[in-house]
């Protein structure tokens, strides 16, 4: 028998719940990690009412449900009244209509679908493309000499992953605006009170990404290239049951989660930098630091705020029991700043020597895109910092979307010289 709403009564008042732990809140955002200390301090294990899920703020709870096999995320298989049913636009009443994408499909569809892209997203793949990465980035700095000041999301931390996973699947790079205006209508998804104009957003933008897509899928089962659609054309004919529908959807969530979350961490990454001159000057100083630091700008901002998970049968996590289909948040956010784990946690530090973190999740489901990011990263920002040694913050202030689930700038202003 599963949960109800009686069953998620909170053991005692929380600083934060509902609305308040995402990124339409003004603290949660603009101050998200005293908000996450304070929930780990007073409810590390909150049931969140509002929102029908389990709160985890602790480092070992998050880690533990990540890589717990047993924990799904179809959310057809969730409680109607749960998180992961409100993110996904899943109502109980329309389930026929609801073809799940990669990160919300469970066994075996997951592993069919993940073994099919795998192979051009391994570490040994990316590290070829390290040299296009360089003259994709070289391409974006040279626009920008000669400026001042610019938004540094719009100029450069926003159009390199979208160029890169762009030829990755072989798309026109002139439609590159396109691409990136669509991804960012379409993670609005992630808004669990999302307005109905907000809907028609976002369905305005899958549609449009849908219909080229199919236009572009169509055209490769004529004329085959050297590209990912074009790979996984081949292996649908070759029997690996892969419909025209996933081909579809693998598309849409490769470019869509290509490019906003690395967007995400360039930026995060480079605020940090120029809000820590000290850290700022280490790395400029030895650019070996490069790896290292990426990992610490992971660890200290990650891009993805939480993820999720939920059990089909009774549950425990942290000494709380969880009902069948109840949705369990886990925050990457407060995991990556326990103290319990990290000396310092607040503390940016581009030397630091234990830099682990759940920013790109965990288990066998770990962000297949991770190595692309943190390549993209490490290559852009030493370019970014060889060719502006001396850039600072802008002269307005930086401004944060309103993105339940991810953390990044809208804008971010920087001066060049």
């Amino acid at each position: 028998m599963g949960e109800t709403r009686d069953d998620l009564k909170a053991p005692h008042t929380a600083p934060k719940t509902g609305i308040g732990l995402t990124a339409l809140d003004d603290d949660y955002r603009e101050d998200l990690y005293r908000v996450l200390d304070e929930m780990r301090q007073a409810d590390p294990v909150h049931r969140d009412r509002e929102l029908g899920r389990l709160f985890l703020t602790r480092h070992d709870d998050v880690r533990a449900v990540l890589r717990d096999k047993s924990l799904h995320v179809d959310p057809r298989g969730a409680l109607p009244d749960s998180y992961i049913r409100l993110i996904t636009n899943a109502p109980k009443d329309r389930e026929d209509e609801f073809e799940p994408s990669m990160i919300f499909s469970d066994e075996p569809d997951h592993m069919r679908l993940r073994r099919l892209v795998s192979q051009a997203f391994n570490p040994r793949s990316i590290e070829t493309t390290r040299i296009r990465i360089g003259e994709i980035a070289d391409a974006l700095l040279d626009e920008m000499e000669g400026k001042g000041e610019v938004d540094f999301i719009k100029a450069f931390a926003g159009p390199l992953p979208t160029i890169v996973i762009a030829e990755m699947l072989g798309v026109p790079l002139d439609r590159r605006d396109d691409f990136k205006r669509w991804s960012d209508d379409i993670v609005l998804g992630f808004d669990p009170i999302a307005s109905p104009e907000t809907r028609q957003r976002i369905e305005a933008s899958s549609e449009a990404m849908r219909a080229f897509f199919t236009e572009t899928i169509a055209r490769r089962r004529q004329e085959r290239s050297d590209d990912l659609i074009s790979d996984l054309i081949r292996a649908e004919e070759e029997g690996e049951k892969l419909t025209n529908d996933e081909i579809l959807s693998m598309c849409t969530l490769l470019l869509t989660a290509g490019n906003v979350t690395t967007t995400d961490l360039i930026g995060n990454g480079v605020h940090a930098l120029l809000a820590h001159p000290a850290e700022f000057e280490k790395l400029k100083a030895d650019p070996d630091l490069i790896e290292n630091a990426v990992e610490e700008m992971l660890r200290y901002d990650s891009p993805v705020t939480d993820s999720g998970r939920f059990p089909l049968e009774p549950y425990e996590v942290g000494g709380v029991a969880v009902g069948p289909g109840r949705s369990i948040s886990t925050s990457l956010a407060a995991a990556n700043h326990d103290p319990s784990v990290y000396p310092e946690p607040h503390k940016f530090d581009v030397t630091r020597e234990d830099t682990h973190n759940q920013s790109f999740g965990g288990g066998m489901r770990i962000c297949l895109g991770a190595p692309l990011a943190r390549l993209e990263a490490q290559i852009g920002i030493a370019k970014l910092i060889e060719r502006f040694p001396d850039m600072k913050p802008g002269t307005s202030e930086p401004r944060r979307r309103h993105l339940p689930s991810f953390r990044g700038f809208e804008k971010m202003p920087i001066r060049l010289h």
